[in-house]
């Protein structure tokens, strides 16, 4: 894997400086590093273009806000995506053109210096777009507790994307133990919530309609621009949209299933706890036309 192109804004730089990645920049200190004291935003650049950068910025926002961390101008972010992507080597090529995954983190920082913000951008993972391809396995697990409970108590975050990741990883090592390749948490009446990194959507004809359904964004669920995108597109199309409840039972009879995130855009889900699931690779190009057009 070759080093990601780095570049660092810091007060006296706010639109950035290209620094070296291979080199050690982040101080042991670091609350983003020791404390997962931060927030970020993981986006995919087409032709070295950040898609649907306008809604990553709302959320990393209102994400920022939540930390009381401080948030980079719009103007200066910007000119750091366009330094970092211009000088980041070449991508694969796929249907979008030549891809890069891009991330911005704002980290607190060390308690001396205090809060810090950089950007990465280097080429999109073939695994990734292995599973947008070929799609992926998922089974259903217990997140816990019901994150809509946590909502009336600020500092609980809920909605906030942040650093603190290490249940994300954590449960997708626990599903590719078991053969699969992500999960879906579920709360104790087993109503359906979200992926560990993405976003569920769900097809079903019902008679003359056609009706694309994601779990209600209200109650705890990380809001998803991947699925906003899709949405949007499809609402323009003709299609009804529907935001839950869901329970596993729905998943079960949908006539097509999906993951969605910035960088896998859509990936088919072909098995959900070991029952294989219909398939529609055509009504998932549709979609894909849609995010095409952001």
């Amino acid at each position: 894997m070759s080093t990601p192109t780095l570049v660092m804004l810091k007060s006296d730089q706010p639109r950035g400086q290209l620094m070296d990645a291979s080199q050690p920049l982040i101080m042991i200190e670091d609350q983003g590093l020791t404390r997962g004291d931060g927030v970020f935003e993981t986006m995919l650049a087409a032709n070295r273009k950040v898609r649907k950068f306008p809604a990553h910025y709302a959320r990393l926002a209102s994400s920022a806000r939540l930390l009381d961390l401080p948030l980079p101008s719009q103007e200066g972010l910007q000119a750091a995506l366009d330094l970092a992507l211009e000088a980041a080597d070449p991508g694969p090529q796929t249907l979008l053109g030549e891809e890069h995954t891009v991330k911005i983190i704002i980290s607190r920082g060390t308690p001396h210096e205090g809060p810090h913000s950089w950007v990465t951008v280097s080429g999109s993972p073939a695994s990734i777009l292995k599973q947008r391809e070929e799609g992926v396995k998922a089974l259903l697990l217990p997140r816990g507790h019901d994150p809509a409970q946590d909502s009336a108590y600020p500092w609980l975050l809920a909605g906030a994307k942040t650093l603190s990741y290490a249940v994300n990883m954590s449960v997708l090592r626990h599903v590719r133990s078991q053969g699969a390749d992500d999960a879906i948490w579920v709360t104790e009446d087993r109503r359906i919530l979200e992926g560990a990194t993405s976003s569920v959507i769900m097809a079903r004809f019902e008679g003359d309609k056609k009706v694309l359904y994601t779990p209600e964004p209200s109650h705890g669920i990380l809001p998803g621009t991947t699925q906003g995108a899709i949405f949007a597109g499809a609402r323009k199309a003709g299609w009804e949209l529907g935001y839950g409840p869901l329970y596993p039972q729905d998943l079960l009879q949908a006539d097509a299933l999906w993951l969605a995130s910035s960088v896998r855009l859509l990936a088919p889900v072909t098995h959900l706890n070991g029952t294989p699931l219909a398939q529609d690779r055509a009504l998932t190009q549709e979609l894909m036309g849609y995010l095409a057009q952001g």
